[in-house]
């Protein structure tokens, strides 16, 4: 199918005519997205399963607030739209959602510009099958190049760090209050403050030891907790959650210097060091829990996974990635505690509380019913019973 095919003409205006769609996350664009729409979406790097969702649904365009293919990773989605003759338009920009009417007719050029009736609501790039073949080629490569980078600084890490990573070299000896017990590690990450929220059940139930992380301490405090632990640069920690009963742990150069040792000082509270190459303090405090063995260690505020480390994340670090090995079987993402913890209502739901309400409420009447008298239970309930009904009779006649 050529370009120029995939567009209709009218008599006023060129392009493709066609309902717009917001399918941007949390959206429920992409539910409604039928044949013949455009889609408007965010998805840097698009994957698969996005892609074969968009294919399904039949639209004639898919405009991307980003880069279908960012260069950080070679993904397959942008090929398969393709393949399915439908029109890529990239790079529009934020600034589309302020235009957007999701629902309404749109008009898309084919030099990528996106319409409202007369007026230009984004501008984007046309993306062709030659440029998806070239990016997929260079992002596959610069992958390679930046892994190859990335675990040649894993094995330095090791070589430097495999006392602490095999027996604990240079972890403090003042951890006995974690031993198994459940731990919590809070760091200052994107949204740990809701999460630690959510977290209240698990908290109330199981009440965890407490480690924050730098300003992860403050958050606990703020939010009424006591921290037990508290690991990271003082320099960057509130003076109530230092002074809050909290053993302090201070990052150290192996050499044993701890920047913000003054701060300690000038407070007068007591702190321990920890002396690693190891630049994350979360790092040092998911180390900690595990040696002193704790019997789960749920992190709050600092998810890590491989495609953190593809897209070079800054927290994704050698260091990061090796303690978590080392934590593994204990390790667990508050992401899925929260998930434990959170009821899901189906349609049924309410139906069932009310019929177990009903339930309860009859097996009270025939207990007390049946314990009411001289009599035996049944003898009992057969009284209390006939004396209901004969007063519900007495009251209609």
């Amino acid at each position: 199918m050529s370009a120029m095919s995939l567009f209709s003409r009218s008599e006023d205006l060129p392009g493709l005519h066609a309902v717009l769609r917001d399918c941007s996350p949390g959206s429920k664009g992409l539910k409604r997205l039928s044949a013949g729409d455009i889609a408007v979406i965010d998805a840097p790097d698009i994957t698969r399963t996005l892609a074969q969702e968009l294919i399904q649904a039949e639209p004639k365009a898919v405009v991307n607030v980003a880069r279908f293919t960012t260069g950080a990773i070679p993904n397959y989605g942008p090929q398969m739209l393709l393949d399915a003759d439908i029109l890529l338009v990239e790079a529009v920009g934020a600034s589309v959602w302020e235009g957007l009417r999701s629902g309404r007719k749109g008009r898309l050029t084919e030099d990528g510009e996106l319409y409202h009736g007369d007026k230009l609501i984004a501008q984007g790039e046309v993306l062709r099958q030659l440029e998806v073949e070239s990016q997929f080629s260079e992002a596959q490569q610069s992958l390679v190049d930046r892994m190859e980078a990335y675990f040649g600084n894993t094995i330095q890490f090791i070589h430097s760090e495999a006392p602490l990573l095999i027996d604990g070299l240079g972890v403090p000896e003042s951890g006995a209050a974690l031993r198994d017990r459940k731990v919590l590690v809070v760091s200052p990450g994107l949204h740990h403050r809701e999460q630690l929220k959510e977290l209240r059940n698990f908290i109330r139930e199981f009440e965890p030891a407490l480690i924050g992380v730098d300003a992860g301490a403050d958050t606990l405090v703020e939010m009424g907790y006591e921290p037990d632990f508290i690991v990271g640069d003082p320099a960057g920690i509130g003076a109530e959650a230092l002074r809050s009963g909290a053993r302090v742990v201070l990052p150290a150069d192996p050499d044993g210097h701890a920047v913000g040792l003054e701060r300690i000082q000038d407070l007068g509270i007591g702190a321990t060091t920890f002396p690693a190459a190891v630049d994350s303090a979360t790092d040092l405090a998911l180390l900690l829990a595990e040696f002193h063995g704790a019997e789960l260690i749920v992190n709050v505020g600092a998810p890590f996974d491989l495609e953190a480390v593809f897209a070079e994340r800054k927290d994704a670090t050698p260091s990061a990635m090796l303690t978590r090995l080392k934590v593994n079987r204990k390790l667990i993402d508050a992401s899925n505690i929260i998930d434990l913890y959170t009821l899901r209502s189906g349609s049924g739901l309410g139906w069932m509380w009310a019929i177990l309400g009903l339930l309860i409420a009859a097996a009270v009447f025939v207990i007390i019913a049946g314990s009411y008298g001289d009599g035996s239970f049944m003898e009992n309930f057969v009284d209390t019973w006939n004396n209901i009904a004969l007063w519900f009779q007495g009251l209609f006649s």
